[in-house]
C-alpha cells in the first residue's frame, strides 16, 4: 500500500498561490466598501442646496470638512497599493513553471509516440554518449534517460508506467504545504514560535475582547446600556416630567461622561467658562445635589444645551464640546421616547406603577425640535427663518397682520407679506421665501377599520383596531397660491368684508387650521341659522285688542291648513292604490325578484371590494417587509445644528383627556412624497363613544405639528355561537347515507357472484 508524504514548498512557488488568493480576498471587498464615493457628486449636491441651506451651520461645516479632509486620499493610496501587490503576485504566479507534470518517456528521449524498438535503442545510444557521466555529461539527466529507456523496453517497467504513470510502480502520495520550508527549520523555530504566540495569544484575544466589551456596552441604536437604564429609572420615578427636568435627565446621559465615552472631554478652562455661562443663563438648578445632575460632566452638558437653545455665543473650545452634545441629543431623546413606550406597555399589561404621562413623551419630542432649531419653547417659530430677529417680530404680530406662525406667513398675499417684511432687502426677502418654500406641508388622511373581520367597519369591544394613516408631503411653495385663494383679506379689507357678509365670513377658516375646528364652527353656525329661521310670514293683520281672538284666528287657520293637507294626502293615497291595483300579481312578483337580485349583487360587490382591499393591504405589508427604504428624505433647514439631519416624523394616537398613549409612537423615517402607516391598538373593553387624536409631530421643525380627531364608536361583541343550522345533520340524512353504503356493498357482492 502506498504511503503518504507531507513536504513544505522548498522553492516557494506554491506559497505564491496562497499569498495571491489571500491578498485578493482582502483587496476586492475593501475596494467595494472603502473606496471614496464620487466627490464631484457630493459637491454637486451641496451646490444644489446652497441657495436654501447656505446659511446652515451643518452646510458650512460640511464645506470646510470636504476641503480639509485627507482621509479620501489616504484610502485611495492604501487601496491602490493593495491592488499593486495583488497584480504583482498574480504576474509572479503566471510565470511559475509547473513542477507536477505527467511522466512521458517519449518526451525525455525526444521521440515521437509510437516509435519502434530499434529507434528507441538508437536514440538511447546517442543520448548516452552525450550525457553519460564518464563522457562529462549530467548525471541527473542521464538517470532520467535511463529510466525512460527502461519504461519503453522493460516489460515490468512499461506495465507500471501504463498503470501507475511511473516506471517504478505505485509511489507515495505527496501533499504539498503552501508555506516555505524555512518556517519549520530548526534554526528559525524560536522566531516562528514567538510570532505565532504573539498573533494568536495576544493580538487576537485583545481584538476580540475589545469588540465584545464595546458591543455589550451599547444597544442596537448605539446608545450606552447605562444611559438607557438611567432614563428608565428617572421616567419610572417621575412619570410627569416638565421641560426643565427633562433637560436635566438628558444631559445626565453617560455619553457625556469622559469615563464612559472618549469623545467627551473635560477641559481645565471649564472651571472658568462654565460658571460664567451659568451666570448669564440664570436659574438652571445648579444647587440641586441629586446625582448624577450634580456631577461636573452633567452640569457642563446642561449649560451647553441651554446656551444652544438661547443662541448664546461661547468660546471656541466650548463650541466644539457644544456641537458634540447637540449632535448626540436627538438620538438620546429618541431612546428616551422608546423607554417611555416600554414603560407604558409594561404598566398596561402588568400594572403596579404609573406609566409616563403623555406630556412627558411629547416634551421629549418638543425638546428634539428645539435642539435641532436652537430655539426655546416660548420663542416664535418664525425665528427658524433666516434674517429674523426678536425685534423684527413686532411687525408680524401687529394688529394689522397677526402673523404668529409659519402657516400665517404663508397665508398672506404677496403684497401684504412684502409690506410686512419691509425690514428685509430684496436679496434677503428672496432667501426667506426660498427657505419658507422648502419647509414641509403634510396632509394626513385616516381610515379606521377592523381587519380580518366580517364587518370591518363595526368596532366591537376588545377588537384590534387598525388606523391606516396616509401621509403626503408637499413643499410650502406649492401651497402659496392655494392659501391666497382660500384665505380672507386682512386688516381694513377684512373689516369691510365682515360688515358686508356678516356671519358668513366668520365661518371661513384657513386651510392650515384644524379641519375639526372648522367643522365644529360650521356646525354651530348651521344650528344657529336653523334656530333663527322663522315661519313663513302671515298676511298682515290689524292689531287686535284681545289677544285671545287673534290666537283663535291663528288656530283656526292652522286647522284649515291641516284639513286641506289631509284631503290632499287622502286623494294621493287613493290614486296610488288605484295605480297599484292596475298592476297584476305576476308583475309585482317580478319586481320583487328583480329587487332581491339587485340587493344580492350589491352585497356580493361589497364583499369583493372588501376582499380586494384586504389582499392589497396584505401585499403592501409583504412589500414593506421585503423592501428597505432609504432614510434619506429631505435635509432639514437648521441654522444652528452642527450635522446634516433628515426630515423625520412621529405618528401616534393618544387620549388627550386622560393624557395616555393609545398606540405607541411610530417613527416615520422614509417619508419623501407619500407614506402609508398602520397604527394598531385594542378597542376599549366597554361600549360607548370615545374621542381620540391622531397626532403627527416633526422631530426637526417647530410649529408644524398636526392633530386630527378620531371618533371611535365601540359596540358590544357578538356572542359565540354554540349551535349553527349547518352543523346539525338530520337523522334522515344519516339513515340515507347508511342505506346508500349498504346498497353499494350488496351490489359489489352481486358482481362478484356473477363473475364467479
Amino acid at each position: 500500500m502506498a504511503g503518504q508524504q507531507f513536504q513544505y514548498d522548498d522553492s516557494g512557488n506554491t506559497f505564491f498561490y496562497f499569498l495571491t488568493s489571500f491578498v485578493g480576498l482582502i483587496v476586492i471587498p475593501a475596494t467595494y466598501y472603502l473606496w471614496p464615493r464620487d466627490q464631484n457628486a457630493e459637491q454637486l449636491r451641496l451646490k444644489s442646496l446652497r441657495r436654501v441651506h447656505g446659511r446652515c451651520l451643518w452646510y458650512r461645516l460640511r464645506l470646510m470638512k470636504s476641503q480639509q479632509s485627507i482621509m479620501p486620499t489616504l484610502k485611495k493610496a492604501a487601496l491602490l497599493f493593495g491592488w499593486a501587490v495583488f497584480l504583482l503576485l498574480a504576474y509572479k504566479v503566471s510565470k511559475l513553471d509547473r513542477e507536477y507534470q505527467e511522466y512521458n518517456p517519449y518526451e525525455v528521449l525526444n521521440l515521437d509516440p509510437g516509435a519502434s524498438l530499434s529507434e528507441i535503442k538508437k536514440q538511447y545510444r546517442v543520448l548516452s554518449l552525450k550525457f553519460h557521466p564518464d563522457k562529462g555529461g549530467d548525471e541527473a539527466t542521464f538517470m532520467r534517460i535511463a529510466k525512460a529507456y527502461a519504461a519503453l523496453t522493460n516489460e515490468q517497467s512499461k506495465l507500471n508506467w501504463q498503470i501507475y504513470g511511473n516506471p517504478d510502480g505505485p509511489g507515495a502520495t505527496s501533499f504539498g504545504i503552501a508555506l516555505p520550508a524555512w518556517i519549520v527549520d530548526q534554526k528559525n523555530s524560536m522566531l516562528v514560535l514567538l510570532v505565532y504566540g504573539l498573533a494568536f495569544m495576544v493580538i487576537l484575544p485583545v481584538v476580540v475582547g475589545t469588540w465584545w466589551y464595546r458591543s455589550i456596552r451599547y444597544s442596537g441604536d448605539q446608545i450606552l446600556i447605562n444611559t438607557t437604564q438611567l432614563f428608565m429609572h428617572f421616567m419610572y420615578k417621575t412619570p410627569n416630567m416638565n421641560m426643565k427636568r427633562l433637560a436635566m435627565v438628558l444631559t445626565a446621559a453617560f455619553e457625556f461622561d469622559p469615563r464612559s465615552n472618549k469623545e467627551a472631554t473635560i477641559r481645565p478652562t471649564d472651571n472658568i467658562e462654565v460658571p460664567q455661562l451659568i451666570r448669564e443663563l440664570g436659574n438652571i438648578n445648579v444647587k440641586k445635589k441629586e446625582p448624577p445632575f450634580c456631577y461636573p460632566y452633567s452640569l457642563k452638558a446642561r449649560v451647553l444645551v441651554l446656551a444652544h437653545l438661547a443662541r448664546m455665543d461661547v468660546s471656541e473650545e466650548l463650541e466644539e464640546d457644544q456641537r458634540f452634545v447637540v449632535r448626540k441629543s436627538p438620538a438620546l431623546l429618541q431612546e428616551m421616547i422608546n423607554v417611555g413606550c416600554q414603560l407604558t406597555m409594561m404598566a398596561n399589561s402588568r400594572g403596579g406603577f404609573h406609566a409616563p404621562r403623555l406630556v412627558t413623551i411629547e416634551n421629549c419630542m418638543k425638546l428634539t425640535q428645539m435642539i435641532v432649531q436652537g430655539l426655546q419653547e416660548s420663542k416664535s417659530p418664525l425665528l427658524q427663518l433666516p434674517h429674523f430677529e426678536e425685534e423684527n417680530l413686532r411687525y408680524c404680530i401687529s394688529k394689522k397682520y397677526k402673523v404668529r406662525s409659519l402657516q400665517d406667513l404663508v397665508s398672506l398675499k404677496d403684497s401684504d407679506r412684502r409690506n410686512m417684511l419691509r425690514f428685509l432687502g430684496e436679496e434677503k426677502y428672496d432667501e426667506v421665501m426660498a427657505v419658507l418654500g422648502s419647509f414641509p406641508h403634510i396632509t394626513m388622511d385616516t381610515k379606521l377599520q377592523v381587519l380580518d373581520d366580517e364587518d370591518s367597519n363595526n368596532i366591537t369591544a376588545g377588537s384590534i383596531v387598525t388606523v391606516t394613516v396616509t401621509l403626503t408631503r408637499k413643499r410650502m411653495a406649492d401651497m402659496f397660491e392655494k392659501e391666497q385663494e382660500s384665505t380672507p383679506c386682512t386688516g381694513e379689507e377684512a373689516a369691510t368684508t365682515e360688515e358686508a357678509q356678516g356671519d358668513s365670513s366668520k365661518a371661513k377658516t384657513k386651510v392650515w387650521q384644524n379641519k375639526s375646528k372648522g367643522a365644529k364652527k360650521t356646525a354651530k353656525s348651521k344650528k344657529k341659522k336653523l334656530t333663527k329661521k322663522k315661519a313663513p310670514p302671515a298676511p298682515a293683520k290689524t292689531k287686535q285688542a284681545n289677544g285671545n281672538v287673534a290666537g283663535n284666528e291663528v288656530v283656526a287657520a292652522a286647522t284649515t291648513v291641516k284639513e286641506e293637507e289631509d284631503e290632499a294626502s287622502d286623494k294621493g293615497s287613493e290614486s296610488d292604490e288605484g295605480e297599484a291595483n292596475k298592476d297584476s300579481p305576476s308583475e309585482r312578483d317580478e319586481d320583487s325578484d328583480k329587487q332581491s337580485d339587485t340587493e344580492v349583487d350589491e352585497v356580493a360587490g361589497d364583499d369583493e371590494e372588501e376582499w380586494e382591499a384586504l389582499q392589497q393591504s396584505i401585499q403592501r405589508r409583504e412589500r414593506a417587509l421585503l423592501e428597505t427604504k432609504s432614510k434619506v428624505t429631505h435635509p432639514v433647514y437648521s441654522l444652528y445644528f452642527p450635522e446634516e439631519k433628515q426630515e423625520w416624523w412621529w405618528l401616534y394616537i393618544a387620549d388627550r383627556r386622560d393624557q395616555t398613549l393609545v398606540s405607541m409612537p411610530y417613527h416615520v423615517c422614509t417619508l419623501k412624497d407619500t407614506e402609508e402607516v398602520e397604527l394598531k391598538f385594542p378597542a376599549p373593553s366597554k361600549t360607548g363613544n370615545y374621542q381620540y387624536s391622531v397626532i403627527l409631530r416633526s422631530d426637526s421643525y417647530m410649529g408644524l405639528d398636526q392633530i386630527k380627531p378620531l371618533k371611535l364608536e365601540v359596540h358590544e361583541a357578538k356572542a359565540m355561537l354554540d349551535n349553527h343550522p349547518q352543523w346539525d345533520i338530520p337523522d334522515t340524512e344519516e339513515e340515507d347515507e347508511e342505506q346508500e353504503d349498504s346498497d353499494g356493498i350488496e351490489e359489489s357482492e352481486d358482481d362478484d357472484e356473477d363473475n364467479d
